[in-house]
């Protein structure tokens, strides 16, 4: 008799046959991050800002993590979002900031989910469902940005025609900061103040302006309320500037080749880097469909233990390469790792080298990953 032979699929696949890249995130750091940015506005409430799939690292395992360290309002941009997170967060407390659209007033009390409203319509929507007492609301008002939110002639109607906001229950008056990563731009201190006005119209109503920048500039922007967003994730919220906050992401390529090269010869698509002399390239699995900007292209660095290694050439979907010729013999071999973000290769460098901030690459980063979660309530994608 014929013995079957063992399915393919039988033996575990490593992870370094499957995917080029490791995306580790660190849960307890998410958690620090929190406790530090909520001692810093004390004695405001902290809230967390969790949108974009908690700024690309996870909603459910970061939104877990940050209520085991005593977070209980959180913040989401859409609908979508809000009815995921009520999903694994019965208790909290969620807004939407896009506001109410036209007949979801219902949708929003099903789930529990509380409005940012940014307009008189949306006021009008709110009122008319009957909902407004059941389930609070934010009131938020444009200081200048020229984004969501109510006029200053908004604040003038609503604090002259009570009915507006009759059976409405308020728990915010919100704005939002245009320069808070510029700590000493004119226009912090004028939003500052416009905002203050704002506040005289609805006296004994609790206040939120801060994000994590608006928080690093002082007690006075704190008020009731502050939604820390890329300070939680470890980035930095003023441009060009080492984060206070604790590194959480660590990227990592797997090494698939290493190229020995002629002097002249050129590096990747349109020959944009040519070499100097002979040298050695290593040929990384990741590239811009993964997040990694094709922006880094003879522009960012990566890191093998201490050594920095350039990124050249240009960033291709898949796979990028990196100069590693000044590393000691051995070190740079295929199988092993280079470090894209991490303590070597900071989040705020990557995104410096690929003209754009902490936020945009964090966000970018792609599902084709080995994802890991270390820390409490950490585990295995």
């Amino acid at each position: 008799m014929m013995r079957k032979k063992p399915s393919p699929s039988a033996a575990p696949v490593p992870d370094s046959a499957v995917h080029g890249a490791r995306l580790v995130i660190k849960l307890d750091a998410i958690a620090a991050n929190y406790r530090r940015i909520a001692a810093l506005a004390a004695p405001a409430q902290a809230s967390a800002v969790v949108k974009a799939d908690a700024y690309g690292l996870g909603l459910a395992p970061v939104a877990l993590r940050l209520a085991k360290a005593g977070c209980r309002t959180f913040f989401v941009a859409h609908y979508a979002e809000g009815v995921a997170l009520r999903a694994l967060l019965p208790q909290a407390r969620i807004y939407i900031l896009h506001g109410l659209p036209e007949n979801m007033a219902e949708l929003y009390l099903a789930s529990r989910l509380q409005p940012v409203l940014n307009t008189l319509e949306e006021i009008a929507l709110w009122r008319e469902s009957n909902a407004g007492l059941a389930s609070g609301a934010i009131l938020n008002f444009d200081i200048g940005m020229t984004r969501l939110g109510l006029s200053r002639r908004d604040a003038g109607r609503l604090s002259g025609e009570p009915a507006l906001l009759e059976g409405i229950r308020i728990d915010y008056l919100m704005a939002h900061l245009s320069c808070a990563d510029e700590p000493d731009h004119p226009l912090n201190a004028r939003q500052l103040a416009a905002f203050n006005q704002i506040r005289e119209l609805f006296p004994g109503v609790p206040a939120s302006l801060a994000n994590t920048a608006g928080v690093l500039l002082g007690p006075q922007y704190c008020f009731d309320l502050i939604r820390p967003g890329i300070g939680l994730y470890g980035g930095s919220p003023v441009i060009g500037g080492k984060s206070a906050f604790e590194n959480v992401v660590v990227l990592t390529a797997r090494i698939l080749q290493v190229q020995e090269v002629d002097s002249g010869d050129y590096v990747g698509y349109g020959a944009t880097y040519r070499t100097e002399g002979p040298a050695r390239i290593a040929v990384a699995g990741i590239g811009y469909a993964d997040g990694y900007m094709r922006a880094m292209g003879n522009s960012g660095a990566g890191a093998i233990g201490e050594y920095k290694v350039p990124c050249v050439g240009v960033v291709s979907m898949d796979l990028c390469t990196f100069d590693v010729t000044h590393l000691p013999a051995g070190l740079c071999r295929p199988g092993g790792e280079i470090e894209l973000i991490g303590p070597n290769a900071t989040l705020a460098q990557a995104a410096q080298a690929a003209h754009t901030i902490d936020y945009e690459l964090l966000t970018r980063l792609g599902g084709r990953f080995t994802r890991s979660y270390t820390g409490e309530g950490g585990s295995h994608i």
